[in-house]
Protein backbone atom coordinates (compact mmCIF):
# COMPACT_ATOMS: atom_id res chain seq x y z
CA UNK A 1 0.00 0.00 0.00
CA UNK A 2 1.55 3.63 -0.76
CA UNK A 3 2.56 5.33 2.08
CA UNK A 4 2.42 9.30 2.25
CA UNK A 5 4.38 11.40 4.93
CA UNK A 6 1.63 14.09 6.29
CA UNK A 7 3.54 16.95 4.78
CA UNK A 8 2.88 15.08 0.87
CA UNK A 9 -0.17 14.39 1.92
CA UNK A 10 -1.28 17.67 3.02
CA UNK A 11 0.11 19.27 -0.13
CA UNK A 12 -2.23 16.49 -2.41
CA UNK A 13 -4.91 17.11 -0.82
CA UNK A 14 -4.77 20.98 -0.30
CA UNK A 15 -3.96 20.96 -4.01
CA UNK A 16 -7.05 18.62 -5.21
CA UNK A 17 -9.44 21.73 -3.26
CA UNK A 18 -7.21 24.35 -4.98
CA UNK A 19 -8.09 22.66 -8.11
CA UNK A 20 -11.72 22.72 -7.22
CA UNK A 21 -11.51 26.52 -7.01
CA UNK A 22 -10.73 27.22 -2.94
CA UNK A 23 -9.52 30.42 -3.47
CA UNK A 24 -9.94 31.85 0.04
CA UNK A 25 -6.33 32.62 1.88
CA UNK A 26 -5.11 29.16 3.84
CA UNK A 27 -8.71 27.23 3.24
CA UNK A 28 -7.74 25.06 1.39
CA UNK A 29 -4.22 23.98 3.07
CA UNK A 30 -6.66 24.08 6.27
CA UNK A 31 -8.86 21.56 4.73
CA UNK A 32 -6.47 19.53 4.46
CA UNK A 33 -4.67 20.22 7.19
CA UNK A 34 -7.67 18.54 9.53
CA UNK A 35 -8.59 16.00 6.85
CA UNK A 36 -4.96 14.81 6.84
CA UNK A 37 -4.76 14.39 10.75
CA UNK A 38 -8.23 12.70 10.88
CA UNK A 39 -6.84 10.46 8.35
CA UNK A 40 -4.04 9.85 10.31
CA UNK A 41 -5.97 9.50 13.86
CA UNK A 42 -7.46 6.36 11.62
CA UNK A 43 -10.74 7.73 10.95
CA UNK A 44 -10.63 6.73 7.92
CA UNK A 45 -14.30 7.29 7.82
CA UNK A 46 -14.19 11.23 7.65
CA UNK A 47 -10.25 11.70 6.45
CA UNK A 48 -9.03 11.55 3.03
CA UNK A 49 -11.50 9.68 1.62
CA UNK A 50 -13.66 12.59 1.72
CA UNK A 51 -12.09 14.86 -0.39
CA UNK A 52 -13.69 13.47 -3.66
CA UNK A 53 -17.47 14.16 -2.28
CA UNK A 54 -16.61 17.81 -0.88
CA UNK A 55 -14.56 18.50 -4.64
CA UNK A 56 -18.42 17.24 -6.03
CA UNK A 57 -20.29 19.33 -3.26
CA UNK A 58 -17.78 22.57 -4.10
CA UNK A 59 -18.31 22.10 -8.16
CA UNK A 60 -22.65 21.24 -7.47
CA UNK A 61 -22.75 24.55 -5.48
CA UNK A 62 -23.31 22.77 -2.04
CA UNK A 63 -20.44 24.35 -1.25
CA UNK A 64 -19.19 27.54 -1.77
CA UNK A 65 -15.12 27.78 -3.31
CA UNK A 66 -15.56 31.21 -3.24
CA UNK A 67 -16.88 31.77 0.68
CA UNK A 68 -14.84 33.85 2.80
CA UNK A 69 -15.45 33.85 6.70
CA UNK A 70 -17.39 37.14 7.57
CA UNK A 71 -16.64 37.44 11.28
CA UNK A 72 -18.01 39.93 13.80
CA UNK A 73 -17.48 40.14 17.50
CA UNK A 74 -21.00 40.72 19.64
CA UNK A 75 -18.80 40.66 22.77
CA UNK A 76 -15.39 40.86 23.76
CA UNK A 77 -15.64 36.97 24.43
CA UNK A 78 -18.06 36.01 21.51
CA UNK A 79 -17.43 35.68 18.12
CA UNK A 80 -20.17 34.93 15.25
CA UNK A 81 -19.02 33.45 11.89
CA UNK A 82 -20.66 33.44 8.57
CA UNK A 83 -19.30 30.54 6.50
CA UNK A 84 -20.89 31.81 2.70
CA UNK A 85 -20.93 27.80 3.10
CA UNK A 86 -16.85 27.39 2.55
CA UNK A 87 -15.25 24.74 2.49
CA UNK A 88 -15.89 23.18 6.00
CA UNK A 89 -12.85 21.58 7.14
CA UNK A 90 -11.09 24.73 6.46
CA UNK A 91 -13.96 26.75 7.81
CA UNK A 92 -13.66 24.44 11.36
CA UNK A 93 -9.99 25.64 11.72
CA UNK A 94 -10.41 28.75 10.80
CA UNK A 95 -12.94 29.34 13.46
CA UNK A 96 -11.00 27.33 15.85
CA UNK A 97 -7.92 29.80 15.37
CA UNK A 98 -10.51 32.74 15.73
CA UNK A 99 -11.88 31.08 18.69
CA UNK A 100 -8.28 30.40 20.65
CA UNK A 101 -7.14 33.68 20.22
CA UNK A 102 -10.41 35.76 21.96
CA UNK A 103 -10.30 32.93 24.84
CA UNK A 104 -6.18 33.61 24.99
CA UNK A 105 -7.04 37.48 25.81
CA UNK A 106 -10.20 36.95 27.75
CA UNK A 107 -10.01 33.30 29.48
CA UNK A 108 -12.65 31.27 27.57
CA UNK A 109 -14.64 32.65 24.43
CA UNK A 110 -17.92 31.20 22.68
CA UNK A 111 -17.54 30.57 18.40
CA UNK A 112 -21.05 30.46 16.59
CA UNK A 113 -21.04 30.19 12.70
CA UNK A 114 -23.93 29.83 10.34
CA UNK A 115 -24.24 28.79 6.75
CA UNK A 116 -21.82 26.06 7.68
CA UNK A 117 -20.98 22.87 5.91
CA UNK A 118 -20.19 19.87 6.86
CA UNK A 119 -16.27 20.05 8.53
CA UNK A 120 -15.44 16.11 8.94
CA UNK A 121 -14.25 14.77 12.55
CA UNK A 122 -14.32 16.80 15.60
CA UNK A 123 -11.43 14.95 16.92
CA UNK A 124 -8.47 16.74 14.89
CA UNK A 125 -9.85 20.31 16.01
CA UNK A 126 -9.80 18.68 19.91
CA UNK A 127 -6.12 18.24 19.36
CA UNK A 128 -5.34 21.13 17.94
CA UNK A 129 -6.58 22.91 20.24
CA UNK A 130 -5.84 20.86 22.66
CA UNK A 131 -1.43 21.37 21.67
CA UNK A 132 -2.13 25.04 22.30
CA UNK A 133 -3.26 24.68 26.08
CA UNK A 134 -7.02 24.79 25.54
CA UNK A 135 -9.93 22.44 26.96
CA UNK A 136 -12.51 22.68 24.17
CA UNK A 137 -16.29 21.75 23.84
CA UNK A 138 -17.38 21.59 20.15
CA UNK A 139 -20.65 20.02 18.13
CA UNK A 140 -22.73 20.89 14.68
CA UNK A 141 -26.11 20.16 13.63
CA UNK A 142 -26.88 17.98 10.87
CA UNK A 143 -29.16 16.28 8.21
CA UNK A 144 -32.04 14.53 10.00
CA UNK A 145 -31.61 10.88 10.51
CA UNK A 146 -32.98 10.07 14.04
CA UNK A 147 -36.52 10.47 15.20
CA UNK A 148 -37.55 12.40 18.11
CA UNK A 149 -38.35 10.95 21.04
CA UNK A 150 -42.23 9.52 20.58
CA UNK A 151 -41.62 9.91 16.68
CA UNK A 152 -41.36 7.62 13.75
CA UNK A 153 -39.59 9.42 11.37
CA UNK A 154 -36.56 11.76 10.85
CA UNK A 155 -36.56 14.46 12.44
CA UNK A 156 -33.30 15.12 14.31
CA UNK A 157 -29.25 14.82 13.25
CA UNK A 158 -27.31 12.86 15.52
CA UNK A 159 -25.60 16.25 16.69
CA UNK A 160 -21.69 15.37 16.98
CA UNK A 161 -20.34 16.29 20.36
CA UNK A 162 -16.45 16.88 21.20
CA UNK A 163 -14.81 17.74 24.53
CA UNK A 164 -10.84 17.86 24.90
CA UNK A 165 -8.78 18.37 28.03
CA UNK A 166 -4.83 19.54 27.22
CA UNK A 167 -1.61 17.28 28.15
CA UNK A 168 1.69 18.74 28.50
CA UNK A 169 3.16 15.94 27.15
CA UNK A 170 0.40 15.25 24.72
CA UNK A 171 -1.15 12.63 26.30
CA UNK A 172 -4.66 14.54 25.68
CA UNK A 173 -8.05 13.56 26.60
CA UNK A 174 -10.45 13.82 23.43
CA UNK A 175 -13.73 12.52 23.66
CA UNK A 176 -15.34 12.83 19.07
CA UNK A 177 -18.68 10.87 19.17
CA UNK A 178 -22.15 11.66 17.78
CA UNK A 179 -26.14 11.15 19.30
CA UNK A 180 -26.24 8.34 16.98
CA UNK A 181 -24.88 4.90 18.15
CA UNK A 182 -22.70 4.83 15.33
CA UNK A 183 -22.15 7.75 12.55
CA UNK A 184 -24.11 7.39 9.22
CA UNK A 185 -20.63 6.94 7.58
CA UNK A 186 -20.14 3.80 9.28
CA UNK A 187 -23.46 2.94 7.52
CA UNK A 188 -22.39 3.80 4.02
CA UNK A 189 -19.06 2.60 4.54
CA UNK A 190 -20.39 -1.16 5.20
CA UNK A 191 -23.53 -0.77 2.18
CA UNK A 192 -20.17 -0.07 -0.04
CA UNK A 193 -18.22 -3.08 1.16
CA UNK A 194 -21.80 -5.67 0.72
CA UNK A 195 -21.42 -6.29 4.76
CA UNK A 196 -24.09 -6.67 7.08
CA UNK A 197 -24.23 -4.30 10.32
CA UNK A 198 -25.39 -5.21 14.02
CA UNK A 199 -29.33 -4.34 14.37
CA UNK A 200 -28.45 -1.93 17.18
CA UNK A 201 -27.09 0.83 14.63
CA UNK A 202 -30.35 1.83 12.47
CA UNK A 203 -34.01 0.70 11.70
CA UNK A 204 -35.07 0.16 7.94
CA UNK A 205 -37.77 2.37 6.59
CA UNK A 206 -40.34 0.78 8.53
CA UNK A 207 -39.00 1.90 11.84
CA UNK A 208 -37.42 -2.41 12.31
CA UNK A 209 -34.13 -2.98 13.48
CA UNK A 210 -31.80 -4.15 10.67
CA UNK A 211 -28.38 -5.82 9.69
CA UNK A 212 -28.91 -4.87 6.24
CA UNK A 213 -26.40 -1.80 5.56
CA UNK A 214 -28.75 -0.72 2.57
CA UNK A 215 -32.23 -1.21 4.08
CA UNK A 216 -30.38 0.93 7.18
CA UNK A 217 -29.22 3.74 4.87
CA UNK A 218 -32.88 4.00 3.68
CA UNK A 219 -34.14 4.30 6.82
CA UNK A 220 -33.45 5.65 10.73
CA UNK A 221 -29.89 6.03 12.73
CA UNK A 222 -30.56 4.90 16.44
CA UNK A 223 -29.82 7.44 19.15
CA UNK A 224 -27.63 6.18 21.67
CA UNK A 225 -29.53 5.63 25.18
CA UNK A 226 -33.05 5.77 23.32
CA UNK A 227 -35.21 8.65 24.02
CA UNK A 228 -32.03 10.01 26.50
CA UNK A 229 -29.91 10.52 23.29
CA UNK A 230 -32.40 11.65 20.89
CA UNK A 231 -33.11 14.40 23.45
CA UNK A 232 -30.07 15.56 24.01
CA UNK A 233 -29.38 15.25 19.95
CA UNK A 234 -32.67 18.30 19.75
CA UNK A 235 -30.79 20.11 22.40
CA UNK A 236 -27.37 20.65 20.91
CA UNK A 237 -29.08 21.07 17.67
CA UNK A 238 -31.19 23.83 18.86
CA UNK A 239 -28.65 25.25 20.74
CA UNK A 240 -25.76 25.47 18.36
CA UNK A 241 -27.98 26.60 15.41
CA UNK A 242 -30.70 28.82 17.24
CA UNK A 243 -27.55 31.23 19.11
CA UNK A 244 -25.51 31.20 15.66
CA UNK A 245 -29.10 31.90 13.71
CA UNK A 246 -28.97 28.84 11.08
CA UNK A 247 -30.97 26.16 10.33
CA UNK A 248 -32.49 23.37 12.55
CA UNK A 249 -33.69 20.14 13.03
CA UNK A 250 -35.72 18.87 9.62
CA UNK A 251 -34.63 22.85 8.05
CA UNK A 252 -31.30 20.80 7.29
CA UNK A 253 -31.24 19.25 3.76
CA UNK A 254 -29.48 15.73 3.58
CA UNK A 255 -26.60 17.00 0.88
CA UNK A 256 -25.91 13.59 -0.11
CA UNK A 257 -29.13 13.87 -1.58
CA UNK A 258 -28.42 17.33 -2.51
CA UNK A 259 -25.64 17.88 -3.39
CA UNK A 260 -25.90 21.36 -4.64
CA UNK A 261 -27.77 22.53 -1.86
CA UNK A 262 -26.05 24.71 1.07
CA UNK A 263 -27.35 23.27 4.31
CA UNK A 264 -26.56 26.26 6.71
CA UNK A 265 -25.17 24.01 9.34
CA UNK A 266 -24.76 25.78 12.86
CA UNK A 267 -21.76 25.05 14.92
CA UNK A 268 -20.50 25.84 18.13
CA UNK A 269 -17.01 26.01 20.02
CA UNK A 270 -16.49 26.98 23.07
CA UNK A 271 -12.57 27.47 24.21
CA UNK A 272 -11.16 27.32 27.80
CA UNK A 273 -7.22 28.82 28.63
CA UNK A 274 -6.68 26.26 30.54
CA UNK A 275 -4.19 27.83 32.31
CA UNK A 276 -6.12 30.37 33.79
CA UNK A 277 -7.78 27.48 35.87
CA UNK A 278 -4.81 25.16 36.62
CA UNK A 279 -1.20 24.93 35.88
CA UNK A 280 -0.23 22.86 33.00
CA UNK A 281 1.51 20.20 35.14
CA UNK A 282 -0.89 19.94 37.64
CA UNK A 283 -3.87 19.41 35.04
CA UNK A 284 -1.31 17.10 33.18
CA UNK A 285 -0.84 14.89 36.18
CA UNK A 286 -4.69 14.24 36.69
CA UNK A 287 -5.02 13.25 33.47
CA UNK A 288 -2.26 10.79 34.47
CA UNK A 289 -3.77 10.19 37.40
CA UNK A 290 -7.23 9.39 35.04
CA UNK A 291 -5.70 7.41 32.64
CA UNK A 292 -4.06 5.21 35.72
CA UNK A 293 -7.09 4.70 37.45
CA UNK A 294 -8.89 3.37 34.13
CA UNK A 295 -6.23 0.89 33.15
CA UNK A 296 -6.00 -0.55 36.44
CA UNK A 297 -9.87 -1.78 36.15
CA UNK A 298 -10.17 -5.06 35.15
CA UNK A 299 -11.01 -5.36 31.28
CA UNK A 300 -13.29 -7.40 29.83
CA UNK A 301 -12.13 -10.70 28.39
CA UNK A 302 -10.43 -10.33 24.92
CA UNK A 303 -10.72 -6.87 25.46
CA UNK A 304 -8.08 -4.05 26.00
CA UNK A 305 -7.45 -2.25 29.16
CA UNK A 306 -10.27 0.66 29.45
CA UNK A 307 -8.18 3.84 28.57
CA UNK A 308 -9.09 7.84 28.55
CA UNK A 309 -11.39 9.26 25.15
CA UNK A 310 -9.02 9.74 22.55
CA UNK A 311 -6.08 7.38 23.56
CA UNK A 312 -6.45 4.98 20.93
CA UNK A 313 -6.61 8.28 18.02
CA UNK A 314 -3.39 9.54 19.57
CA UNK A 315 -1.70 6.66 19.09
CA UNK A 316 -2.70 6.11 15.40
CA UNK A 317 -1.88 9.86 15.42
CA UNK A 318 1.80 9.15 16.74
CA UNK A 319 2.29 6.00 14.75
CA UNK A 320 1.47 7.64 11.47
CA UNK A 321 3.90 10.52 12.28
CA UNK A 322 6.76 8.40 12.21
CA UNK A 323 5.83 5.89 9.78
CA UNK A 324 3.78 7.83 7.27
CA UNK A 325 -0.31 7.23 6.12
CA UNK A 326 -1.08 4.25 4.24
CA UNK A 327 -2.71 5.19 1.41
CA UNK A 328 -5.54 2.57 -0.45
CA UNK A 329 -4.11 2.79 -4.23
CA UNK A 330 -7.67 3.56 -5.31
CA UNK A 331 -7.65 6.89 -3.13
CA UNK A 332 -4.36 7.76 -3.97
CA UNK A 333 -5.55 7.51 -7.61
CA UNK A 334 -8.46 9.65 -6.65
CA UNK A 335 -6.53 12.12 -4.89
CA UNK A 336 -3.72 12.59 -7.81
CA UNK A 337 -6.26 13.12 -10.56
CA UNK A 338 -8.73 15.73 -8.34
CA UNK A 339 -5.15 17.32 -7.84
CA UNK A 340 -4.21 17.57 -11.34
Amino acid sequence: MPILDETQARALVARAFAQAGVCAAGLAEDGAHALVLTEMMGITTHGMGRVGAYVDRLAAGGMNPAARLIVTAPAPALRLIDAQAGLGAGVALQALRIGMEAAREMGMAGVFIRNATHFGAIAPLLYIAAEAGFATIITSNTAPMIAPPGGRAAGLGNAPLGIGLPHAQGRHLMLDMAMSVVARSRLREAMAKGEAVPDTWATDADGRPTTDARAAMAGLMQAIGGAKGAALAASLDILAAGLAGAAMLSEIPDTHKTPATQPNLGQMMLLIDAARLAPQAALSARLDDAAAIHAAIPALDGHPAPRLPGARALAALFKAKAEGIDIPPALLDELERLAG
